[in-house]
């Protein structure tokens, strides 16, 4: 269990799934866990769901934690770090706001103990996430146990560069949305050849998910795996012709690209 209290600024989706990762897991007490909301439904629904301490204001959760989860939208962080700056002072840092660079949150916070930057993203709210942690030299190990604790809660965790950490943001932040596509794809696909559409969708999310397990415990290339599914002259072999000839594999990429760049401007 973790030994620091917590505070998460920002009750939104994220903040909600780690601080139920934290509790399922008994990572953390409920007790040493607090999470801030303008919005008294959202501070309800926490306090309710998980036994933890809400409040309305940054300001308090922030004097008695010893963890600050910065879980507000880029576009609010100066706002919130204009109102908190000063009471950060000591404090171990975390943000997961896209594009914020641990430069940029510095500037503006009084003699922090260490900042890390990181990126989960959405399957994290059924503890099947990755996040990306981007650690400072400043960071002792005790920290990083904590941080790492945080996330492994609910999911994997990598450790990357900072400068990386848009890529990232393009790949496994936004690429949730692109599988979510996928899948719907395929469901209409077998919609489209006359299967149900509730047995077509549950055919396609099964599939993506049985052979994302594959790629991760058998550790071989995704091609590798791809040819043992496509016998010559077979079924699978003139569906992989189709994507082909759309342009598949370069739209995906073509999208991590652009959503990496959007990160990029979301940071300046």
């Amino acid at each position: 269990m973790m030994n620091k209290s917590i505070a998460f600024l920002g009750g939104g989706q994220m903040a909600e799934a780690l601080i139920g990762g934290l509790v399922a897991s008994q990572a953390a007490h409920p007790e040493t866990i607090c999470a801030t909301d303008p919005m008294a439904a959202r501070r309800d629904l926490l306090k309710s769901r998980f036994g933890i301490r809400v409040g309305e204001k940054n300001g308090t959760a922030v004097r008695e934690a010893d963890l600050i989860v910065l879980a507000v939208k880029p576009q609010a962080m100066p706002a919130v770090l204009s109102d908190v700056g000063p009471a950060l002072s000591g404090k171990l840092i975390v943000s997961i706001a896209a594009g914020v660079t641990v430069a940029w949150i510095r500037e503006r916070v009084a003699q922090p103990r260490a900042i890390v930057r990181a990126m989960p993203n959405t399957p994290a709210l059924v503890r099947e996430g990755v996040t990306a942690l981007a650690y400072q030299p400043d960071l002792s190990a005790d920290d990083v146990r904590a941080v790492r604790s945080l996330f492994e809660a609910v999911g994997s965790v990598v450790a990357v560069e900072e400068r990386l950490m848009d890529a990232v943001t393009g790949l496994s932040g936004s690429g949730p949305a692109y599988v979510f596509v996928a899948i719907e794809a395929l469901a209409d696909g077998g919609v489209k050849m006359g299967l149900p559409r509730a047995t077509a969708q549950l055919l396609a999310a099964q599939t993506v998910l049985g052979a994302a397990r594959m790629v991760l415990e058998r550790g071989e290339h995704p091609a590798r795996l791809k040819d043992q599914v496509a016998s010559p002259g077979g079924t699978t072999i003139a569906g992989l012709h189709q994507l082909e000839v759309g342009g598949m594999r370069g739209c995906v990429m073509a999208a991590v690209e652009a959503a990496t760049k959007r990160s990029q401007e979301l940071g300046r």
